[in-house]
């Protein structure tokens, strides 16, 4: 019987779960031409790997490109060297991007939100223009429990990300295959292929809540080693009988 080494153990789990993900979400369709958005990090570089495999799989056919948008105005840098030689490595073509933003134009929305959207809009117009009709980013199953918590803290609702979503401004879907993967396996894998950390130097970092959920949800596993799984289960497991209904406003 075979034995596997660690990295080939974590690359398995990580694929079933990817393989869950894309199937049971109806994620890939024959003739896709798939955008990976590249940032340099763990859970994209993972990404493009899964990618990139599934796309030599015959049905149905994908095909997959990758993007690095980098930012004028942060202090935040992936090793471009690097990311060129690991599309090379995997016979994905790499396109480099620039973006930017003004926090001072738009007092209304977080740093953090216009980073994003801003990064968004650079992959939106190049899917375009190369003829991509999704796009994929590697937010795993911390992301999505992550930015549940967040809404419910801070929006005062009940949601997180789409697995699948239809752009309304943009003929795009984008699609989130790492939705079901732990980011700790995601960690151990990244430790196992020796990827580069990123160099970050945000300056809006602190400002962000994110890092505060992610530690809450680590204090949830303590109190239940299922939580991270239980909540996602939630997400879908709406008992709306078992929830007070909105009160309207009388005019």
């Amino acid at each position: 019987m075979a034995k596997f080494t660690e990295q080939q153990k974590l690359y398995r789990q990580i694929n079933r779960q990817f393989g869950r993900a894309t199937l049971g979400y109806s994620m890939l369709e024959d003739g896709d031409r798939i955008l990976v958005a590249l940032s340099g990090g763990k859970d994209s570089l993972t990404l493009l790997q899964l990618m990139a495999e599934r796309s030599r799989i015959y049905k149905p056919r994908i095909s997959v490109v990758a993007a690095h948008v980098t930012m004028t105005n942060i202090p935040y840098k992936a090793d471009f060297g690097y990311l060129k030689e690991f599309c090379q490595g995997l016979g994905v073509e790499l396109h480099i991007l620039e973006s930017g933003f003004d926090a001072s134009t738009d007092n209304r929305k977080s740093p953090c939100f216009l980073c994003s959207w801003n990064r968004r809009k650079a992959l939106f117009t190049l899917a375009q223009e190369i003829g991509c009709n999704k796009i994929a980013l590697g937010h795993n199953m911390d992301d999505f429990i992550e930015t549940m918590l967040m809404n419910m803290t801070f929006q005062g609702a009940f949601s997180a990300m789409a697995p699948v979503m239809q752009m309304e401004k943009f003929p795009i879907t984008v699609i989130r295959p790492l939705c079901l993967v732990n980011e700790n396996d995601v960690e151990a894998y990244a430790k196992e292929c020796n990827f580069p950390p990123q160099v970050k130097n945000c300056p809006y970092e602190k400002a962000s809540n994110r890092a505060t959920m992610k530690e809450l949800l680590a204090h949830l596993e303590t109190l239940n080693p299922e939580a991270r799984y239980n909540l996602w289960g939630a997400m879908s497991n709406i008992q709306s009988e078992l929830l007070p209904p909105k009160i309207e406003k009388k005019q």
